[in-house]
């Protein structure tokens, strides 16, 4: 299974593609779609569904892994995260890829077994879970291929919790 990993914003978008297959992860791809300041807005989030759709094409994921997006203080960043966001996802939703979002939370509490983990923690964990020589740069590719190992985390237990159901 090849899942795409995405760390939504309107700057940079990081990504990050791993193949799972049997419990096993290899890092296939990461890097970072930006956008530049100077752009107005509305060509910033076409550039961004272009490069999504690049992306989506270029590697095509079976599945899709994206942070949720949670309340910050600045409501107009918010807002602009937010749609951005939308054209991050929907040349996932033309794909049909089935898309699943994860917290902050979440992903800390899986990749470093502790919710309150610290991103050094998290980036640390995430170069040694793929016996990576060096962590993902930017930080949002290092974030982006956190979120993809946590989906194959949910898919192995999903798929344990199938099998147990099997049986019983």
């Amino acid at each position: 299974m090849r899942i795409l990993g995405i760390d939504p914003g309107y700057a940079i978008i990081g990504y990050g593609v791993i193949d799972y297959e049997h419990s096993k992860m290899r890092l296939t791809a990461f890097g970072a779609v930006t956008t530049s300041a100077d752009m107005p807005f509305e060509r910033r989030l076409n550039a961004i569904y272009d490069d999504m759709c690049c992306l989506v094409q270029t590697y095509k994921p079976d599945e899709a892994a994206i942070e949720k997006l949670y309340f910050n203080t600045n409501q107009k960043t918010v807002i602009d995260v937010a749609q951005a966001r939308g054209v991050t996802l929907l040349p996932l939703i033309r794909a049909g890829l089935p898309i699943f979002e994860y917290t902050p939370l979440q992903v800390k509490s899986s990749i470093a077994g502790y919710g309150r983990a610290e991103k050094k923690q998290v980036q640390e964990m995430t170069k040694n879970l793929l016996h990576l020589a060096e962590i993902p740069k930017p930080d949002d590719a290092a974030d982006a291929v956190a979120l993809a190992i946590t989906h194959a985390y949910s898919v192995n237990t999903r798929s344990i919790m199938d099998k147990y159901k099997e049986q019983s």
